[in-house]
C-alpha cells in the first residue's frame, strides 16, 4: 500500500478527480444509483474543461482472439479509469476488477469512488510490474 505523500502515476489528476467527486457528493448526497454519480461527474468534468470519455469500448483478446468488450464507466485525462460505486465498502472484489480493467485498457491508474455513505470512500489502484497492486485508500 502506498502511503500519503508518496509519488504514484497521475497523482495530480487523481487528486483533481477526487475533488470533483467531493463536489458531486456534497450536491447530490449519498446512497443514490451509481449511474447518477457517473453522470454528475461528467457534468463536473465538462464544467471544469477536463478531458474524458464515457463508456469507451475496449476489445478483450484471449490468446489473440477477440472475445468481447470491456466498457469502463469513465476514462479521465486519457489516463485514469474512474469507476463510480454505491456499495457498502470497497473490497478485494472491486480492487480485482479494477486491476483487470487496467490490464485490458493498458492505462496506468484506476480510481474507485464509493458514494454509498456521507463520507466519500476512494481507492487509487496502480498496476505495477509483475501485476503487483499498489493501493492508496481513503
Amino acid at each position: 500500500m502506498r502511503r500519503n505523500g508518496e509519488d504514484f502515476p497521475c497523482k495530480a489528476e487523481t487528486h483533481a478527480i477526487i475533488g470533483f467527486a467531493f463536489a458531486v457528493l456534497n450536491e447530490l448526497g449519498h446512497g443514490l444509483n451509481e449511474k447518477l454519480y457517473e453522470n454528475s461527474l461528467v457534468v463536473e468534468f465538462k464544467r471544469g474543461g477536463i478531458a474524458f470519455d464515457q463508456q469507451r469500448r475496449y476489445e478483450v483478446l484471449y490468446k489473440g482472439e477477440y472475445v468481447g468488450e470491456h466498457i469502463p464507466d469513465l476514462i479521465v485525462y486519457g489516463m485514469v479509469i474512474v469507476d463510480a460505486k454505491c456499495i457498502e465498502r470497497i473490497t478485494d472484489h472491486e480492487r480485482g476488477q479494477m486491476m483487470n480493467y487496467l490490464r485490458v485498457t493498458k492505462l496506468p491508474v484506476g480510481l474507485i469512488l464509493n458514494f454509498k455513505h456521507a463520507k466519500l470512500e476512494y481507492e487509487r489502484i496502480v498496476l505495477s510490474h509483475g501485476d503487483r497492486r499498489n493501493i492508496n485508500r481513503r
